[in-house]
Formats: structure tokens, C-alpha cells, sequence
């Protein structure tokens, strides 16, 4: 299992006390790590609790004797700095380039090829001072990464921005730059590493209209689209939800912002909004289970008169008619096309006992939909608190899934809370 080797650094606020916290955490994670903390961050936790937290010395003085080339030493050591608690005095001499204790000098040493996260930590008007506003925006410029500040309550009394992050936040945030695995955060810790992730759904089935009242559709209610859709956001991702207009959809979506909602009808309406939706956003992964419609309707044939479809109105029930569909094309082929850089996760429904059938039907899939993965369940498998999945890498079964809450959170480990 793979860990890293952190340069923790503290500057003056009260939010010591809580970096004592992550620091902790850290520890307990199995990584390497080394403190530094500046004369300001020592009025608020002393030496001795650093140390007692890592089991190692803490680093003080730029001229600390028989470490003259700490600055350049700990800096190559690293595989990723923080900056946590980040008091406004330091985030404006790292913006000014200036190297007046081992924090500032440390940042003048940095190659820019290593991550640096930055928490910072301070009072709301010193958080929207101009002064500090350019200098995060400044070193945000530079290649590092400027992580938020929480609202609540502060240290003076007052309630605004400025707050720093949890110790969870933060770790969820260190854990995306040093890729540690997400069995090793905690449930707030992984929605804060997906909250940046965008998951397009679409789910239900279409309708191909053949009078004012009357269409050809499928039996699939879109059940599983808004349950995941559910279970994803809680998860953290942001997920955009294309549903059809009857199917089920979560109650969520007034309420949850993590949420979007749009609708569609038809084949033709859904392959749209698809188009649309993909070319104006850009999402990590695209599950595709909307039961689309493989034929639309053409024409009607009626008392031997042939009509474009649909027909408005409502056709006279005593007719008989002659329906002629046209094959659709497969909308799942055309998705990693239009979002190359998105995971792109099919689904594939069967009914039918036979193995041989279920998997000559994924390998199919698997040779026309150009998806990262493929999510198959059978019909006849489906009952009353059983509903099992298999996904599917191409073809080579790699995980099973009861259940679409199971099956949320498999796919979420496919997605990736790390990049």
C-alpha cells in the first residue's frame, strides 16, 4: 500500500489545534511526515505535542545549527507539502517572495513539480482583504493548490468565511494529491474528494409517438437511474440526471443541489439532449442505462393511405393500421466520442437462463459501445430484495453487485475519488 511523505507546516493561528488533529490522522495513514512550524504557530501548540503526534523532531529555525540546508533537504525529501494551518501573513510573503523564516524560505525552494496545499485560516475580513485575495490568487497562479475555507463561527466571535477546512476535508484533499487509496478516508472525507466530480445519468425509457395518444415504449421505469443518482450525490459527485418523462425519479432532485434534472421523450429527443448536455459540460463518467427505443417510428398505413409518423391527433380506434419503424442507431456508441476524457459505463439487460447467452450478449456490447466498463443484470434474476449485477472490464468480470446502493458504491470506486 502506498504512502507518501508529507512536509507539514503550521503558521500562526488558533486552527493549530485542529492541524494537530490531521496531523494525527496522517500518522495513523502511514505516512512519512515532517513538521515545520513558525515562531506565530508555536504561541498556539508547543514543540512537545508535535513531536509526541509524528515521533519526530520539529523543525523551527532556518539556522538551526548542523541544518543550514534544511530549506533545500526537507523540500527534495517530499512528496507533497501542506501548508496548514495558512495564516494571512504567510500566504502574502509567499505572493511577495519573501524568505524570512524556514516556512518562507522552504516556499522558496519549491520546484513546483511536487503538490503544495495551502489551508488557509484566519478571520473574514482578512480572508476578503484585497491583499490577501491577490496573494492566494497570485500563488493559485503559481501551481498551488489553494484549498477553501469553511463558514461558521471564528475564533473572534464572528460568523463568516475564513473558517479552515476539517481535518477530514483536509485529509480527503491531501489523499487526492498522494493517491491514498479511499479505504483509508472516512465517509465525509470521500464526498469532499468527489465534490468536484461530475456524473452524467441517463435512465428510463423512451417513447416513439405514434398518434396525439398513443406510442410504443418499454417497461422500464428508471428505477435504477434515480437510485444511484441518489446514492452518488450522497456520495459527493454532482450528478446530472436525464430521465424519460414518466420514469421514477428521486425526491432528491427538489431538494439535493448535487442534483440536475432534465427530460426526455423520444429516441430522437434523448440522443438531443445527450448531444447537448455532453458538449456543454465535461463529466468524469457517463452511465448510460436508459432503455432506448432500438426502432422509431417511420409511418402508418391506414384505410391504405401512408402518413409520415407521427400522425396528430388521434387515429380512429375501428382502423387498422400498418406501423413501419426505422432502426435507430446505438446512442452508447457514440458517448466516449463526444466525452473522450469520461469514464464511460454501459449497461446490458438480458432475459434469459443460459450463461453462454448472458455473456455473448456483453461481448457484443463490448465490441460496439468502446465503454470503460459494462453493467449487466438479468431480468429473471430480479425479485423481491434481490437484484444482482455483474460489471464488467470489456469483458473480464471484475466486480458483483446486489442491489442499486451496492452497485452506487462499486461504481464509485470505478469512477475514481483519486485521479
Amino acid at each position: 500500500m502506498s504512502r507518501s511523505k508529507i512536509l507539514f507546516q503550521l503558521s500562526g493561528s488558533i486552527a493549530c489545534f485542529k492541524a494537530c488533529s490531521l496531523l494525527s490522522m496522517l500518522v495513523k495513514a502511514g505516512h512519512e511526515v515532517e513538521v515545520v512550524a513558525t515562531a506565530s504557530a508555536l504561541k498556539f501548540v508547543g514543540e512537545a505535542t508535535l513531536e509526541g503526534l509524528t515521533g519526530r523532531r520539529v523543525h523551527t529555525s532556518t539556522f538551526e545549527s548542523g541544518s543550514y540546508m534544511q530549506h533545500i533537504h526537507l523540500m527534495r525529501w517530499a512528496d507533497a507539502i501542506v501548508l496548514c494551518p495558512a495564516s494571512a501573513n504567510t500566504i502574502a510573503k509567499f505572493a511577495a517572495g519573501i524568505g524570512d523564516d524556514l516556512v518562507t524560505t522552504l516556499f522558496l525552494a519549491h520546484d513546483f513539480k511536487k503538490p503544495y496545499l495551502v489551508a488557509p485560516a484566519m478571520n473574514q475580513s482578512m480572508y476578503a482583504h484585497p491583499a490577501t485575495r491577490s496573494a492566494l490568487e497570485k500563488i493559485s497562479g503559481w501551481g498551488l493548490t489553494i484549498l477553501p475555507t469553511g463558514f461558521g463561527t471564528l475564533a473572534c466571535g464572528e460568523n463568516g468565511d475564513g473558517r479552515m477546512l476539517e481535518p477530514d476535508e483536509i485529509f480527503a484533499a491531501i489523499a487526492r494529491a498522494t493517491s491514498l487509496p479511499n479505504s483509508e478516508l472516512s465517509t465525509d472525507a470521500i464526498r469532499v474528494l468527489n465534490s468536484d466530480k461530475h456524473i452524467l445519468i441517463t435512465a428510463g425509457g423512451t417513447e416513439e409517438p405514434i398518434d396525439g395518444v398513443r406510442s410504443i415504449t418499454n417497461t422500464s421505469t428508471g428505477r435504477t437511474g434515480a437510485e444511484l443518482a441518489v446514492k452518488l450525490a450522497s456520495q459527493g459527485f454532482a450528478v446530472t440526471l436525464l430521465h424519460a418523462k414518466n420514469a421514477v425519479t428521486p425526491a432528491e432532485i427538489s431538494k439535493e443541489q448535487r442534483i440536475k434534472s432534465k427530460t426526455f421523450t423520444s429516441f430522437v429527443s434523448l440522443q438531443t439532449l445527450l448531444s447537448e448536455t455532453l458538449s456543454e459540460q465535461n463529466f468524469d463518467a457517463v452511465i448510460h442505462l436508459a432503455a432506448v427505443a432500438d426502432y422509431s417510428l417511420a409511418e402508418v398505413e391506414s384505410n391504405g393511405a401512408v402518413t409520415k409518423a407521427p400522425i396528430k391527433g388521434k387515429i380512429d380506434s375501428g382502423e387498422e393500421l400498418t406501423l413501419k419503424l426505422k432502426k435507430n442507431p446505438k446512442l452508447i456508441d457514440t458517448i466516449k466520442s463526444q466525452a473522450p476524457n469520461a469514464k464511460v459505463i454501459a449497461f446490458k439487460l438480458t432475459r434469459t437462463p443460459s450463461a453462454e447467452e448472458r455473456a455473448d450478449a456483453v461481448e457484443l456490447l463490448a465490441k460496439h459501445a468502446n465503454a470503460d466498463y459494462i453493467v449487466h443484470n438479468d431480468f429473471e434474476e430480479i425479485g423481491e430484495g434481490h437484484h444482482p449485477f455483474t460489471i464488467y472490464a470489456q469483458t473480464k468480470e471484475i466486480k458483483k453487485a446486489n442491489g442499486a446502493a451496492a452497485l452506487a458504491l462499486a461504481l464509485a470506486d470505478l469512477i475514481g475519488a483519486n485521479p
